[in-house]
């Protein structure tokens, strides 16, 4: 999360939605860098409301803006499913190490979740249902619109290295795993499809 105090803006950093990339572009220009440990980098729209919103409104005097990225959802749960292919996390509960992407998904869509399907939700995370959520929500896959949408509210140049890149792995899904992921994830896919782009 970075806090951007005279442009009264707050970023939030949805997971694997490039955000360690955006956090190394901006932070020297951020007021507060919240980037360690990862829950609080990564802290929901719910959770800022209830307990950072209202310290930032009590000293600023002024309400901040959110904004934040949101990724296709599919795309979103194959960026996961590399990202715990890694080597490092192989032989642990979050490894996906020998799981093929059709099994996490479904792993996703099971009540309860496997533990290395246990990524939460955008839909949760952006726009809690009956909560505030998010003020701007852009499109990962539409980078630019949200980075000059950056470059205006903080009047600067941003250039995005490329960080954290998961590795390549096969990700497709059998037609069934694909209606049932629609149906557990409908509010993930209801979110994203209302982005303007």
């Amino acid at each position: 999360m970075l806090i951007f105090w005279d442009q009264r803006l707050v970023c939030l950093a949805t997971p694997k939605t490039g955000t360690t990339a955006l956090a190394a572009a901006l932070e020297a220009r951020a007021t507060i860098s919240m980037q360690r440990p990862p829950v609080v980098k990564h802290t929901p729209s719910q959770r800022y409301h209830r307990f950072i919103a209202p310290y930032l409104r009590a000293t600023a005097g002024a309400e901040f803006t959110t904004v934040a990225l949101m990724r296709e959802p599919v795309d979103w749960l194959a960026s996961w499913y590399r990202f715990r292919r890694r080597e490092d996390l192989a032989g642990g509960p979050n490894s996906t190490l020998g799981l093929s992407f059709d099994a996490f998904v479904r792993g996703w869509c099971s009540d309860p979740q496997p533990e290395f399907a246990r990524v939460g939700s955008q839909a949760r995370f952006l726009a809690p249902p009956g909560k505030p959520g998010v003020d701007h929500i852009f499109r990962y896959e539409n980078m630019p619109r949200y980075v000059a949408f950056l470059e205006e509210r903080l009047n600067c140049r941003l250039s995005l290295p490329q960080l954290n890149v998961s590795p390549p792995a096969e990700v497709t899904l059998s037609p069934e795993t694909k209606a049932l992921l629609r149906q557990h994830m409908a509010a993930d896919f209801a979110l994203y499809e209302s982005l303007s782009g």
